[in-house]
């Protein structure tokens, strides 16, 4: 029963070690999420679409491409802006997370999920070990 339950506190400890990329949680900051208005928006018929947006940051307004399809003409998008700008030329933006905030709860669901993937586990391991062997039957 030790080694069962040893095996998964260590394997709970590990993935909570091993951070939020373990479980499929992307932290990854693209940059500032901004309010923007498509400018050319693109169909959904075609791969890889891109539609233009046009943003504001500091009271300069840029323009820059985004990976998606879909929006009307002057539809407001959240799109997440890089922190640095181009120069020249159209920035390349995407969509913002929906999920913004500090407090993201698909990491600690997905602990606890394993967590009980663990003891189920266990329990299976101690169920299976418990069983008496019994003798066949003479014939």
């Amino acid at each position: 029963m030790a080694i069962p339950a040893a095996a998964g506190v260590l394997v709970v400890l590990l993935a909570w070690l091993a951070g939020p990329g373990l479980l499929g949680i992307s932290s990854d900051v693209t940059g500032a999420p901004v309010q923007a208005e498509v400018t050319k928006p693109a169909s959904c018929d075609k791969p890889d679409a891109k539609e233009t947006v046009r943003f504001t940051i500091t009271g300069k307004v840029h323009e820059g491409t985004l990976d998606g399809c879909g929006h009307g003409q002057g539809e407001r998008v959240e799109v997440a802006v890089p922190d640095v700008l181009p120069d020249a030329g159209p920035a390349v933006v995407t969509a913002a997370d929906t999920s913004m905030g500090a407090s993201d709860a698909r990491r600690p669901l997905g602990l606890a999920l394993l967590v009980f993937a663990c003891f189920s586990g266990g329990m299976f391991a101690y169920l299976w070990l418990s069983i008496p062997l019994r003798p066949k039957p003479a014939s």
